[in-house]
């Protein structure tokens, strides 16, 4: 078999890409297009292996300005055959504020049309349906109303049932929930749906009490997540996959620290590439952090390949 065919694949990442501002030298705004989601995506076509395509599922508008996010994203080698166009919605923006590498962010999503993203049933199966690995995240599940979030989770359900591999980073952001009993019953039933959880700790220790990485771990196993890597920080990743030898990965150095925007979000791309490359979780989760590393040593969410390192099977 042709090695093209052996590592053919595909990912699915669901969820919303906003337009980012982030001010530059001289007080002018840079305008660029992110979203924890998207900026998995990204990362994850960057360092997918030949054969391996990855998708988008979102919802813009029929503006002007979701016709540039849309070339963007093709430009990026993301797919976009699965974002619906909404008349009369709009694609949210954010700024960031950085002080000292710390990014905060200020939000206009109210009219977003990635809210209505879940509104189509047989849309969103099909495009699972034809994925071998779909992602998405606590942000994903926050911006839906409550009964496009169980759409989603039924169809992830089903896609978990099946055999696929169904990866969820919680991705807390207390802003953006109403209640907080509903949002950790949301990220819980999100973990239910999933056989990888990408969790950080700092938020799971923050919104649910867990007074070490082993209890965030224990605590999702006990939800029926087989395979579990929790960030934190310049801590590591600590690794448990199914009945597997609990492991620790190391921080990769940093050489300085710029902008933490995309920290977490291009750890989750590459390490799905490299797993789907067929590395181990230790390889991947290494490659991985190296890569965190070095995005975090420049500005903005989505850094180009080249100012990125390569893998032990690459240049």
């Amino acid at each position: 078999m042709a090695e093209e065919e052996r590592m053919a694949g595909s990912m699915l990442s669901i969820g919303e890409c906003m337009v980012e501002l982030m001010q530059v030298e001289g007080g002018m705004l840079r305008k660029g297009y992110a979203g924890d989601t998207f900026n998995t995506a990204y990362y994850a076509r960057l360092f997918a292996p030949a054969g391996w395509t990855v998708e988008y599922l979102t919802a813009v508008g029929t503006d002007v300005v979701s016709d540039e996010m849309l070339s963007f994203i093709e430009g990026t080698g993301v797919g976009t055959a699965h974002i619906a166009r909404i008349e009369g919605r709009m694609p949210g923006l954010y700024m960031i504020h950085l002080k000292e590498g710390e990014r905060s962010f200020s939000y206009w999503r109210s009219t977003s049309a990635a809210k209505l993203l879940a509104d189509d049933p047989d849309r969103l199966r099909t495009a699972i349906g034809s994925a071998d690995v779909v992602f998405f995240s606590g942000i994903t599940l926050a911006i839906l109303a409550a009964d496009a979030v169980e759409t989603l989770l039924s169809e992830l359900r089903r896609a978990k049932a099946t055999g696929k591999r169904v990866v969820f980073d919680p991705n807390i952001r207390p802003r953006l929930w109403d209640d907080v009993a509903r949002m950790r019953a949301t990220i819980e039933a999100g973990a239910r749906a999933a056989t990888l959880l990408l969790p950080s700790f700092d938020d799971e220790a923050t919104h649910f009490g867990d007074a070490s990485v082993g209890s965030t771990i224990e605590r999702y196993h006990a939800l029926g997540v087989a395979d579990i890597a929790v960030k934190d920080g310049a801590n590591g990743v600590t690794l448990q996959f199914g009945g597997e030898e609990r492991l620790h990965i190391p921080a990769a150095p940093v050489a300085r620290i710029v902008d933490t925007t995309s920290a977490g979000d291009s750890f989750n791309g590459s390490f799905l590439a490299r797993l789907a490359a067929g590395d181990s979780p230790a390889e991947a989760a290494a490659f991985a952090a190296h890569v965190a590393a070095a995005v975090i040593g420049h500005h903005g969410a989505l850094v180009e390949r080249e100012k990125l390192p390569g893998g032990p099977d690459r240049e």
